[in-house]
C-alpha cells in the first residue's frame, strides 16, 4: 500500500499535485482542508471548533484534526493507498498519524516535500485568492501569519520523517507536469527501498 504525505507551505502546489497523484496511483485523498470544509459545511461540533482557529489564520489544534482524520480512515477505501495533503502539520500530529496507521498495518511510505521560495508562495496565494474567493488568501497579514506558523510549527515535521528515512524534497517551482514527473520518480524510489 502506498501512503504518501504531500508536504509544503501554503501555496506550494500540494492540491494540484495531489489530484494528479490520486488519479495516477488510485489513492484516497485525505486533506485536512477538505475535512474542515466538510465539518464546517455540515455544522458538526468539530467544524464549529475548527472555525474559530481558521478564521484567525491559526492552526486547528491537533486533537481536532486527529479526530477528523481518524474518522476518515475508518471509511471503506477501495484504493491502493492514501495521500495525506496538508497533514500532518505538527510533530504531535505525525506521531498520532503513525499510531493510527500502525493499528491498521499501513505505515507511511514517504513524505514528498514541495520546496518553493516565499516570494513565489505569496504570489501564488494571492492569485488563488482572486479565483477561489477565499478571504484568507487575499489578506496580506493572514498570508504572513500562515507562512510564519508553517515555519515555526509545521516545518519541524520534515525532520520527523527525515529521521525515519522517509523524506524527499522536490523543487516545487516549474511546470506542473515537470514537478509531477519528479514526484513520481521519487515515489518509485521510495517503493523500491521499502
Amino acid at each position: 500500500m502506498l501512503n504518501i504525505v504531500l508536504f509544503g507551505p501554503p501555496g506550494a502546489g500540494k492540491g494540484t499535485q495531489s489530484q494528479k497523484l490520486i488519479e495516477y496511483y488510485n489513492l484516497t485523498h485525505i486533506s485536512t482542508g477538505d475535512l474542515f470544509r466538510k465539518h464546517l459545511g455540515e455544522g458538526t461540533a468539530l467544524g464549529q471548533q475548527a472555525r474559530t482557529y481558521m478564521d484567525a489564520g491559526q492552526l486547528v489544534p491537533d486533537r481536532l484534526v486527529i479526530d477528523m482524520v481518524d474518522e476518515k480512515l475508518d471509511e471503506d477505501h477501495q484504493s491502493k493507498g492514501i495521500i495525506f495533503d496538508g497533514f500532518p502539520r505538527t510533530i504531535a500530529q505525525a506521531q498520532a498519524l503513525d499510531e493510527l496507521l500502525e493499528k491498521r498495518k499501513m505505515p507511511i511510505t514517504g513524505m514528498i516535500a514541495l520546496d518553493v521560495p516565499d516570494e513565489e508562495l505569496v504570489q501564488r496565494i494571492r492569485e488563488r485568492g482572486k479565483t477561489s474567493g477565499r478571504v484568507d488568501d487575499q489578506d496580506e497579514a493572514k498570508i504572513a501569519t500562515r507562512l510564519e506558523v508553517y515555519r515555526s510549527e509545521t516545518l519541524p515535521v520534515a525532520n520527523y520523517y527525515q529521521k525515519q528515512g522517509k523524506y524527499v524534497a522536490i523543487n516545487g517551482v516549474g511546470k506542473i507536469e515537470e514537478i509531477f514527473q519528479k514526484i513520481m520518480h521519487e515515489i518509485n524510489q521510495l517503493q523500491t527501498y521499502r
